[in-house]
């Protein structure tokens, strides 16, 4: 039984996923978009909008609590100075999510992209 279950594991143990997660963000910040298995996609849109919202706040302490979840600077700094400020007027929803018609060949999963809202 799956009780209480929020998450998909993808397989992975927690290091493992976290690490995937912040590869994942990391990627869609610096290019604002990206193209991932529609699965990834969807656990993916959880973490990176609690980092803009994050960014939303701007002050000292959600910059802190970012770089816990995504050490890495040069990120952090396009986030809150570049994406949030897109956001200001907006209380949610900042990602959009759309399928792509083909599957990955190589084991036939769904493909998506994964973009910040404009």
């Amino acid at each position: 039984m799956r009780h209480k279950v929020k998450r998909k594991s993808f397989g992975r143990k927690a290091e493992q996923r976290k690490a995937l997660f912040r590869s994942l963000a990391r990627s869609l910040i610096l290019e604002e978009r990206i193209e991932t298995s529609l699965a990834r996609a969807k656990e993916l849109r959880s973490f990176v909008e609690r980092l803009v919202t994050l960014g939303k706040k701007g002050d000292l302490s959600a910059r802190r609590r970012a770089l816990e979840l995504l050490p890495d600077r040069k990120v952090i700094k396009k986030l809150f100075e570049d994406i949030a400020p897109r956001f200001e007027g907006r209380n949610g929803g900042y990602t959009r999510i759309i399928k792509l018609p083909n599957r990955r060949k190589g084991d036939n999963t769904e493909q998506a992209i994964i973009e910040f809202v404009e």
